[in-house]
């Protein structure tokens, strides 16, 4: 991640404090496949054991601001790792590991 990205200071907040490992956004704006995302997100913490955040942001200008134009999107730790499509658990899971 960019030292410049104003995700990066958060997160190492985060990291700082101890409380989650990674930071999971389900960016949408409230559709049935965010929604569907954001349970799949959910399923996908709960395999792999860890202490993952999982949020949802649904503020156009923020969704923008990483550069999705088609929702919704998963983004990992300040990294998209998929826009407009709806992966399930299992393959979400892959990417937490």
């Amino acid at each position: 991640m960019p030292f410049y990205n104003s995700n990066y200071v958060e997160d190492l907040k985060i990291n700082v404090k101890g409380e989650y490992e990674m930071k999971i956004e389900i960016l949408g704006m409230g559709c049935s496949n965010c929604n569907k995302l954001y349970q799949n997100a959910l399923e996908a913490v709960k395999m792999s054991g860890k202490e993952i955040e999982v949020t949802k942001v649904e503020d156009i200008k923020k969704i923008m601001g990483y550069g999705v134009l088609s929702t919704p999107a998963l983004v990992i730790d300040g990294v998209v790792k998929v826009a407009g499509k709806v992966p399930k658990a299992e393959e979400i899971n892959g990417w937490i590991k």
